[in-house]
C-alpha cells in the first residue's frame, strides 16, 4: 500500500462522500475531520469511520444535504440545530461563532442538537485554543455504558475534550472517553477481525469479553469505576438535557445504517482568559507546563498526538484497501 499526502487523502474522502449524497461543503467538513483524526493517530475516529458513515448516508440516517443553523438566544448562548446531518458542519459553525461571543461576554456556550458522531472531540477545542481561548466540549453518544451497579446501558461513552493555548507552542489538548476505551477502537478491531483486551467491555450477560462483537452488543466499563459512571451522568445532562438532544439510551447506533437519526448532542464552551482581571494566564500556563516537563518521563497531554501529526504531514497516510475501494470506486 502506498502513502498519500494529507490533501490527497482529504480530496479522495470528500469525493466519496459527495458521490454518496453529501453536499460539497458537508463532504469537505467530514473529510477534514476524519483525516485530521487519522493523522493524529486516533484511528477509531479516522478513516475506519468511512464505511459506517456511508451506510448512514445510504439509509437516510444522516442527511448529507443538511445545513446547520444557529440562533443567538442569550448574549453568550448559541443554539445550533445540526438538522440530522453530520456533527462536523455544526461544530465548524460553533468554532466560527464562539470566539466573537467570548470576546464580548468573557464566556460563550454553543449547544448542538439533532447531531451525530463528533469524532475526535479535541480537534474543535484545539481550533478554539488557537484563537486564544480555553475550550471545553461535552458529547453524549448512543447507549453503551450502564450506571454503576446496573446492567443496562443508560450512558454513552460520553467524551470530554479540553484545550488551552500555550504561548509560542501548540495548544495543550485533553480528549478522553468516560469508558475505559472509546467504542471506536472496538469497532475498528471488529473490522480487522482482531480481539480486544479484557477489561475494556462486558458482554450482554455482564461478563468480561475479548470479542469485539460481543463487546459492542454489551456494555463498556467506565473509566475509574463508579467515578467514571458519575462523570458520564454529568456529561449526559450537559450534552443532552441542556441541548434538547436524545438521551444516550434513546439514540440509534453510530456504527450502522439501522434506525432513525441518532439526534445526539454536544455542548461547547469557549472562555476568554483576558476576561478575569489579570494578564497572568500565559505565564501561569508556562509555569504549569514547565513543572510537568522538567520531570523525567512526564509529558503534557497530547504529545503523542502531535508526534503522529508531524509524521503524517511529512510521510502521508496509508489508506486501508477497504477504505480506498470506497474512496476511489
Amino acid at each position: 500500500m502506498n502513502s498519500l499526502m494529507l490533501p490527497d487523502v482529504t480530496e479522495r474522502v470528500a469525493i466519496a462522500f459527495m458521490r454518496h449524497g453529501c453536499s460539497a461543503d458537508n463532504a469537505q467538513s467530514v473529510a477534514c475531520a476524519l483525516v485530521a483524526a487519522e493523522a493524529d493517530g486516533l484511528k477509531g475516529h479516522g478513516l475506519s469511520r468511512v464505511p459506517t458513515y456511508l451506510e448512514m448516508l445510504k439509509s437516510g440516517k444522516i442527511n448529507g444535504l443538511a445545513k446547520p443553523t444557529a440562533a443567538r438566544l442569550r448574549p453568550a448562548v448559541l443554539a445550533i440545530d445540526a438538522a440530522c446531518g453530520f456533527a462536523y458542519p455544526a461544530i465548524d459553525l460553533a468554532v466560527a461563532e464562539l470566539p466573537k461571543l467570548a470576546s464580548e461576554q468573557g464566556i460563550a456556550i454553543a449547544s448542538i442538537r439533532r447531531s451525530n458522531h463528533c469524532g475526535a472531540a479535541g480537534l474543535p477545542c484545539e481550533a478554539l485554543a488557537r484563537k486564544g481561548l480555553v475550550a471545553l466540549l461535552f458529547a453524549n453518544t448512543p447507549g453503551a455504558m450502564a450506571p454503576w451497579g446496573g446492567r443496562q446501558p443508560v450512558f454513552g461513552t460520553n467524551p470530554i475534550a479540553f484545550a488551552a493555548p500555550l504561548d509560542g507552542r501548540e495548544p495543550v489538548v485533553v480528549d478522553l472517553a468516560l469508558s475505559k476505551v472509546a467504542r471506536g477502537p472496538i469497532a475498528a478491531a471488529k473490522q480487522r477481525g482482531e480481539i480486544i483486551p479484557e477489561g475494556w467491555a462486558l458482554d450482554i450477560h455482564g461478563e468480561p469479553t475479548s470479542d469485539p462483537t460481543k463487546a459492542l452488543q454489551g456494555t463498556m466499563i467506565p473509566l475509574g469505576g463508579a467515578k467514571g459512571a458519575a462523570l458520564a451522568f454529568m456529561v449526559e445532562i450537559l450534552a443532552a438535557c441542556l441541548t434538547g438532544a436524545n438521551l444516550a439510551f434513546e439514540a440509534s447506533s453510530f456504527l450502522d445504517g439501522e434506525g432513525g437519526p441518532p439526534q445526539t448532542g454536544q455542548l461547547m464552551m469557549a472562555i476568554d482568559p483576558a476576561a478575569f482581571g489579570h494578564r497572568k494566564f500565559g505565564e501561569r500556563m508556562a509555569t504549569l507546563a514547565g513543572a510537568i516537563e522538567r520531570q523525567q518521563g512526564a509529558r503534557l497531554p497530547g504529545a503523542r498526538r502531535l508526534a503522529s501529526r508531524a509524521r503524517a504531514a511529512t510521510e502521508g497516510l496509508v489508506i486501508p484497501p477497504e477504505i480506498e475501494a470506497l474512496a476511489i470506486g
